[in-house]
């Protein structure tokens, strides 16, 4: 089986990811404690893309989240599925990046990249054979941008090769003002939140997922 490794930073990047996990989870028969409650065996199929199997049957998300202050994991944990990531993958500092993209780039997220990459490489060296990474961020604040960004470029010196490194970057990228458009005409929501807007971005990612996992099987 080759895994994912999923890895979400900033405020948008965890509301975000944290709602694909919820549909992730729902998809794999997976509670929040991380116990797989399905109705068919065929739920466990292929679980291994992105999740790694613990003891006691639970299921642990191969993700890795980060952030420059601690409020957003704290959201996270006390969110419906909080408790099923590993405790040591949350990676965050304490002065948050004032969505500066330069604090997030050069000088906050620039000294806690190594303690991100230091837990990316751990998840990655316990893959039997890693087929690419996913990383969730926004385009705009501080760290989300910044650290994001530094976060993609350190990958990248990692990948050796002209091939792998034009085969390096699909991205997927979503516009606030197509989902509020999709929110008010086809939904029919007065007043859409990001919630919503995070709930129409976690079924696409999770149909792009679901294609990751039947091209494993072709």
């Amino acid at each position: 089986m080759r895994e994912i490794l999923h890895i979400q930073g900033g405020q948008c990047g965890n509301q975000i990811g944290a709602k694909f996990w919820e549909v992730v989870c729902a998809e794999h028969g997976i509670d929040e404690t991380g116990k797989c409650n399905g109705e068919s065996d065929q739920q466990l199929e292929r679980i291994n893309v992105y999740y790694n199997e613990a003891g006691s049957g639970r299921y642990v998300p191969r993700a890795v989240l980060m952030d420059l202050e601690p409020g957003t994991m704290d959201s996270v944990r006390s969110g419906p599925y909080g408790q099923i990531f590993r405790p040591d993958n949350f990676v965050f500092g304490q002065s948050g990046a004032g969505n500066n993209w330069a604090k997030g780039h050069y000088t906050e997220g620039a000294e806690l990249i190594d303690s991100v990459l230091d837990v990316v490489r751990k998840e990655a060296e316990n893959c039997d054979c890693l087929q690419g990474f996913q990383v969730c961020h926004s385009l705009g604040g501080g760290t989300g941008s910044g650290m994001g960004t530094l976060l993609i470029s350190k990958d990248q010196r990692g990948i050796s090769g002209p091939d792998d490194a034009y085969l390096l970057h699909e991205c997927m990228v979503l516009d606030n003002e197509a989902l509020y458009d999709i929110c008010f005409r086809t939904l029919k929501l007065t007043t859409p939140s990001f919630g919503d807007l995070n709930h129409l971005i976690s079924g696409t990612m999770s149909g792009g997922y679901m294609l990751l996992e039947i091209s494993r099987t072709a």
